[in-house]
């Protein structure tokens, strides 16, 4: 990476954090706060009942307040990533950013707390009283020993679960890892020899937990900078690594791993050589995790010898040791159930959960995303992907029925089947398939020409959009404008992003010819076609995209839509069958609905309606959803009535007689078409249950819609996102945000190997 890569990504994550409301969490009310009336109830006088209730049975609390759903995410800041001892109030993002993983990955709400004292006895202290608030404690970034003794004693302290994901989490992904590798090469855990290199908290939990699964204490040889800890050993030992002293005659690393079968580094870049991979048993497991380099790269492993399974702690290889996969699904079981604890059962369980998804057919989404890599169970796969949809089902499940099963649940589960279909109404599946397709296109790089090449803006989302691994961007704009540009946000090289000035491209005579074989017969002459191509960047970019010099193209932050899709229009056309339209993707609350046309039509007919229900719902499905498609109108089967309707009624006949494959109905109004008891009022209605894809009866009403809600917060508004044309453009609005256009862009990539 080079240095000015770095600048400018230290420049985004400063803005990131900054931009708008400082910081990446905020809280928002569960219940209405609208009328004297709802006040009443939510604070005094109403706010007494509950308060009786739980000062009569404790159990209670569970049921009128949100403990039952948050985690207080806590730390000290002694150890702060790999950046050291920054202390408790620089740990705050880091906190913060655990707490959005929880909301993201299984809908635990997560609450940061960063206490300021290193003293072990002030922490515990501190901590110990805060159990009548949370469901659970996750520790995070606290120094070795003192994590094990703050963990140890909250535990005895506290009925509520008390995780220090630093230990445990990097543990239980590791153990699953272990479990299909030695599956795949024979071995049982009992007979394996491992050798763990790192003796900090990680390490020593990955000991233990391998230990308690069957891994045989004896054939465990553990090693920190000084070399091998055996029994006997007094420098630099404490009470945890005698715990794990080996009977050995080893002493130094390259010693323990002469004959290992399997090879946990939680320690440095480069701790393991060649001679020691040369040196370890046939099929060696070797599991280098340190970050963000790891103790030896799957490279040279293979360089070496062709039999290891890898894994490393780096989303770039195969089998990355990620604790995503299980600190929040481990927490969501936990707290279904209230357990008072997480036990080794439950860790075992979460372990032995992941491990068994690996193994089983990997959906086409996720297959697609990574379909630079083969994931087939195999050595190449033997972790799941972490937005694997399928997590938040297996996970939690297990470690619910793990805690049931050891005695620590209080609120047993009773209809598992139900609780399945619970968990998989938790999240939203529009957010983890954008992130597939984030994947899908880092796997698929594709060449994507900005075309307001020279706004500062524009600049930097290009400059991210290939730090993301996307592919090429292309300015478009003159070389002496852009590089001052770049100087000025700190960006000194633009390695790796191509810069095409319209005005004196080698392709000018090519391209114009081009748009004058597209225009010449509606009233274009040569020399207007030349002076397009010189002086519109949308229309050169266009040509680009057109002549296959790039994959797709974005523009439309400093024109409106209209202007820059006129542009387009002209060099690129509508699908075949398709018409070109808006699509606006509204997520808010763990619910996506999706808004068309928000961008072309502006009084649809009853055939351009129908066929905006069909595209919509196509898309729809791509992002994982199930399309319920209404057709919306002021009225609701036809009341009241008016001459507008009859428009719509009629495109609900065209795809009735078109027999589409997904659900429909209209004319209905949007708080019908939302809301679950609304739409009992007619059961004749063809919807299952809330629509997801609201077709608007024009344009004014869509883009209101869909602006609104942007506007109004307490959601993300992605697009409009243009689909229909027979190339990928995306136009974004004025006034995007760099993430608003990486996003954009990385949809014309998907969408360029797609079609």
């Amino acid at each position: 990476m080079s240095d000015s890569e770095i600048k400018v990504r230290d420049r985004e994550a400063l803005l990131f954090h900054s931009s708008g409301r400082p910081g990446k969490i905020e809280i928002t009310p569960s219940k209405p706060l609208t009328t004297q009336r709802d006040l009443s109830l939510a604070y005094s006088p109403g706010v007494a009942v509950p308060c009786l209730e739980i000062a009569k049975n404790p159990a209670t609390a569970y049921d009128y307040t949100s403990k039952g759903n948050i985690v207080a995410v806590i730390s000290n800041g002694t150890a702060v990533l790999g950046l050291g001892n920054l202390g408790a109030l620089a740990s705050k993002p880091v906190m913060e950013g655990k707490a959005v993983l929880f909301k993201r990955f299984a809908d635990v709400d997560g609450l940061d707390l960063e206490v300021s004292t290193e003293d072990v006895d002030e922490f515990v202290n501190c901590v110990r009283f805060l159990g009548a608030s949370f469901g659970g404690i996750n520790l995070e970034d606290i120094k070795a020993p003192e994590c094990f003794i703050i963990e140890q004693r909250l535990r005895e302290l506290m009925d509520i679960p008390v995780f220090h994901d630093d230990q445990h989490g990097t543990a239980i992904i590791a153990a699953s890892g272990l479990i299909n590798a030695c599956d795949l090469t024979g071995r049982e855990l009992k007979d394996i020899k491992l050798v763990i290199n790192g003796a900090g908290a990680a390490a020593i939990a990955c000991c233990e937990l391998v230990k308690s699964m069957g891994v045989t204490p004896d054939n465990v040889i553990m090693c920190d900078s000084r070399g091998v800890i055996y029994k006997g050993r007094e420098d630099g030992m404490n009470q945890w690594k005698s715990a794990h002293a080996a009977e050995t005659d080893a002493r130094t690393l390259e010693e323990a791993m002469d004959g290992a079968d399997a090879f946990f580094g939680l320690s440095v870049k480069g701790a393991v050589t060649a001679a020691m991979v040369k040196s370890m048993a046939k099929q060696p497991i070797i599991f280098a995790m340190a970050n963000p380099d790891p103790e030896i790269s799957p490279e040279d492993v293979a360089a070496i010898r062709n039999d290891a399974i890898c894994a490393t702690g780096r989303s770039d290889y195969a089998n990355q040791i990620n604790n995503v996969l299980g600190f929040p699904y481990i927490f969501r079981g936990a707290l279904d159930v209230q357990a008072s604890t997480i036990n080794e059962e439950m860790k075992i369980a979460a372990a032995h959960a992941v491990a068994s998804l690996a193994r089983e057919d990997v959906p086409d989404e996720v297959a697609a995303a990574y379909s630079g890599r083969r994931l087939q169970y195999g050595p190449e796969y033997i972790i799941p992907a972490p937005f694997d949809p399928r997590l938040i089902i297996a996970v939690p499940k297990a470690v619910a029925q793990a805690a049931m099963d050891s005695g620590v649940a209080r609120r047993p589960i009773i209809d598992m089947a139900e609780y399945e279909n619970q968990l998989r109404g938790r999240l939203d599946p529009t957010a983890a398939h954008l992130q597939l397709i984030s994947d899908y296109v880092r796997a698929h790089p594709k060449r994507i020409a900005f075309a307001e090449g020279e706004e500062e803006t524009v600049i930097r989302a290009a400059v991210a959009y290939r730090n993301s691994g996307y592919g090429t961007p292309i300015l478009i704009g003159r070389e002496d404008r852009i590089a001052e540009s770049a100087k000025s946000l700190g960006i000194e090289s633009l390695e790796g992003v191509e810069i095409s000035n319209a005005a004196l491209s080698h392709k000018n005579k090519e391209y114009a010819e081009f748009l004058y074989g597209r225009l010449q017969r509606k009233g274009f002459l040569w020399r207007d076609c030349q002076r397009m191509v010189n002086q519109k960047r949308n229309v050169f970019a266009a040509v680009m995209v057109a002549k296959g010099d790039a994959d797709g193209l974005i523009t439309g932050l400093t024109r409106n839509f209209h202007r820059s899709f006129t542009d387009i229009s002209s060099v690129i056309d509508a699908k075949p069958g398709e018409i070109p339209m808006g699509l606006s993707i509204a997520i808010a609350k763990g619910r996506t609905v999706f808004i068309a046309d928000t961008r072309v039509h502006n009084m649809p007919d009853a055939e351009q309606l129908a066929e905006i229900a069909i595209q919509a719902a196509e898309k729809a499905r791509q992002l994982g959803h199930e399309p319920r498609v209404a057709m919306v109108s002021h009225s609701t089967f036809g009341n009241p009535w008016s001459a507008d309707t009859d428009r719509i009624r009629e495109a609900v006949g065209i795809l009735e007689r078109s027999n589409v494959d997904f659900e429909f109905d209209g004319d209905i109004a949007v708080d019908v078409a939302l809301d679950t008891e609304l739409l009992k009022l007619y059961p004749f209605c063809r919807l299952s249950g809330p629509a997801n894809v609201l077709v608007m009866p024009a344009l004014h009403a869509a883009t209101t819609a869909s602006k609104l809600l942007d506007k109004l917060g307490g959601g993300t508004v992605v697009g409009p996102v243009m689909i229909g044309l027979e190339k990928p453009a995306q136009i974004t609005q004025m006034g995007s945000t760099v993430n608003d256009l990486v996003n954009l862009a990385a949809l014309a990539a998907h969408e360029a190997e797609h079609g």
